[in-house]
């Protein structure tokens, strides 16, 4: 247990000192990936409420969410807790959910259809 606090606090450690450098650096993946286009807005308010809020994102959002890629996903998430907005959400809690989302969404869309 003790293992996954340290973890956990790495992690924090690590994101918090990346977001603050990674302004210019999450625009410029945004940019060089076309996330903007790869997902539609019903789907980005859907991926943004069930982290930043709570939500949960439907079977279709995760398909196009899967298809964006986790690039593109980080650094959305990334440069949304660089708006002073977003200055008093807890980071860790926001990260955990950003990643619960994607893998969450990742197993949906990578397991079989149950058959007819």
């Amino acid at each position: 247990m003790a293992g996954l606090n340290v973890y956990s606090a790495l992690v924090v450690l690590f994101l918090t000192c990346g977001v603050v450098m990674a302004t210019k650096e999450n625009d410029q993946i945004i940019k060089e990936n076309n996330c903007e286009t790869k997902m539609g807005l019903p789907c980005v308010l859907e991926a943004f409420t069930s982290i930043f809020n709570t939500g949960s994102i439907s079977n279709k959002c995760c398909g196009e969410l899967v298809v964006l890629g986790k690039v593109c996903h980080s650094a959305f998430v990334k440069r949304t807790l660089e708006n002073p907005l977003f200055k008093d959400l807890n980071l860790a809690t926001i990260i955990a959910k950003s990643i619960q989302t994607w893998n969450n969404c990742l197993a949906l869309i990578d397991s079989p259809s149950p058959s007819a």
